[in-house]
């Protein structure tokens, strides 16, 4: 793949010579950009980035050392050739420190620019293909800890033993019966640079008896050797660990530990029971350490949520006591030493609930989270305030929507909708209703689709399944049972009218509680 080039140089006569000395395309090279200064380089960087930019020191606007930083702060791999008149070891010094190919002065020899070019060209693909090595072993890592062995070059999975040996030998998990710990980092990657990541790692590996192998973007397996140390010291090393690394490099991490291990065979478990951990970020934050020992005995305890009431606070329009409602059931009745699975259980409810009142009011127009992406901010969140955000963004657009519907039902409207509520489980339809209430059937279903905003088959199938969902979450009854509760006696069309409402199965659903 040929490399993209940027020529930046005041005087126009010494840039289209640069530009025509050369052949850049015997080079491997592509001169996509030729600029004048500093800020137009600048500019044209930011359009279309290059791999070797060429530049003169002294130029008007922006110098070449100031261009020189300002692009290395968005990509450290860019390579520079300096150009200057100017033999100056101040320049020189500048140049090198910011790590420059070289420091050429004018006039440009052409046979000495043309070897820069060469080696920096060389030097690039030395940079390529380090980076398809550390991918590649990184993949190997990600296979061999998720419990998938590595595979030879030829697709061919290598014999276990070898496997094994192989990351024995990495980690340094060989001797007998010595006690490891694996532990995973992770950090906050809101606007960290990877140099910093770089630096913490160097850092990190001048402890004795620790390994790592860097898991990005934003995790770092830790496996300790450690010795006679049970799991209250090691979490203890690992929290000290943090503190330091946090307080030196300004960094967010959470640490979570796993279990003690004896044998490489025996380190894609503890990994796993490391990463699980990392559910806890929710509560604990950033800035902890946490093991297994210190939330074995925590338990998922339902938090009781008033559904009603947080419904009438959005058709009421009252969206900061809305908010208030759901900043107190997720942060203040959510205690420190709480299950992570009471915080998920309570937020899938609340997104079930505004599911409902979108689709009860028919805004699924306006500009929302659809379910399932909903549940991924969810699950996304580095903390509660992350979760609660993603509430208060979704519960302000549906009151900001309903400013722009007309919720309010005519009497027979009112009374249908009363009906459907309580008697949802007998097998209702519009044609008996509309003689009920001495009206045409055809004209009673154009109110009700005009008010209400869906059909009136559609309303009282998002009943049923409205108040399945309820007894999904907040019940162990059988799926089968709760089909035939709500009136659907074949359990496979209320799979698929569930699916139809939600987006997800009930099964699936059920399975979203146990978070």
């Amino acid at each position: 793949m040929m490399k993209k080039v940027m020529i930046v140089e005041d005087e126009e006569l010494i840039l289209q010579g640069i530009r025509n000395i050369i052949d850049w395309e015997a080079l491997g090279l592509d001169v996509v950009h030729m600029a004048h200064d500093g800020m137009e380089a600048l500019e044209l960087w930011e359009k279309e980035p290059v791999h070797i930019v060429v530049t003169d020191i002294s130029m008007p606007e922006m110098d070449g050392l100031i261009l020189l930083r300002k692009i290395r702060e968005m990509d450290e791999q860019v390579r520079f050739i300096i150009l200057t008149g100017y033999d100056e070891f101040s320049y020189a010094r500048e140049a090198v420190r910011l790590d420059v190919e070289n420091y050429i002065l004018k006039p440009v020899n052409e046979e000495e620019l043309e070897r820069q070019l060469r080696e920096t060209v060389q030097k690039l693909e030395e940079m390529d293909k380090e980076k398809i090595r550390y991918i590649d072993e990184k993949t190997e890592w990600m296979h061999f800890l998720n419990g998938k062995p590595a595979a030879d070059e030829l697709g061919k999975t290598e014999p276990e033993e070898k496997e094994y040996q192989k990351f024995a030998e990495a980690l340094g998990i060989i001797k007998a019966g010595a006690n490891f710990y694996a532990a995973v980092m992770r950090w906050n990657m809101d606007g960290l640079k990877e140099n910093k990541i770089a630096d913490v790692i160097v850092d990190l590996k001048q402890e004795n008896g620790l390994e790592l192998v860097h898991l990005p973007p934003d995790n770092l397996l830790m496996v300790l050797e450690a010795g006679d140390m049970g799991e209250e010291q090691v979490q203890e090393y690992f929290q000290d660990l943090q503190n330091r690394i946090e307080s030196r490099y300004n960094l967010m991490t959470f640490v979570c530990v796993g279990p003690s291990i004896q044998r490489i065979e025996q380190l894609p478990k503890a990994y796993r029971s490391a990463k699980k951990l990392q559910k806890y970020l929710v509560i604990e934050g950033y800035g902890s350490c946490i093991s297994q020992r210190q939330i074995h005995d925590r338990k998922t305890e339902a938090i009781s949520m008033d559904e009603a009431r947080l419904r009438k606070f959005i058709l009421k329009k009252e969206k900061e006591s809305a908010i208030r409602y759901i900043e107190d059931l997720l942060i203040n009745n959510i205690q420190k030493d709480a299950d992570a699975g009471s915080l998920y259980q309570i937020a899938v409810k609340i997104a079930m609930l505004l599911q409902d009142m979108k689709k009860e009011y028919k805004l699924e127009s306006c500009r929302f989270h659809d379910l399932s992406e909903l549940m991924e901010a969810i699950f996304g969140a580095d903390d509660i305030y992350g979760i609660k955000t993603a509430f208060v963004s979704e519960i302000t657009e549906i009151i900001e929507c309903m400013h722009e519907e007309n919720s309010q039902y005519t009497p027979v409207v009112r009374q249908i909708i009363a009906e459907v509520q309580k008697n949802y489980r007998e097998d209702m339809n519009l044609k008996t209703l509309a003689y009920k209430y001495h009206m045409n059937a055809s004209y009673l279903g154009q109110l009700f689709q005009k008010e209400v905003g869906c059909s009136f088959a559609q309303y009282l199938s998002n009943t049923k399944n409205g108040i399945a969902k309820e007894l999904i979450l907040n019940t162990n009854m059988k799926i089968n049972d709760i089909a035939r509760q709500v009136g659907y006696p074949d359990t496979s069309y209320f799979y698929r009218k569930f699916k139809q409402c939600y987006g997800v199965s009930p099964a699936s659903l059920r399975e979203m509680k146990k978070y």
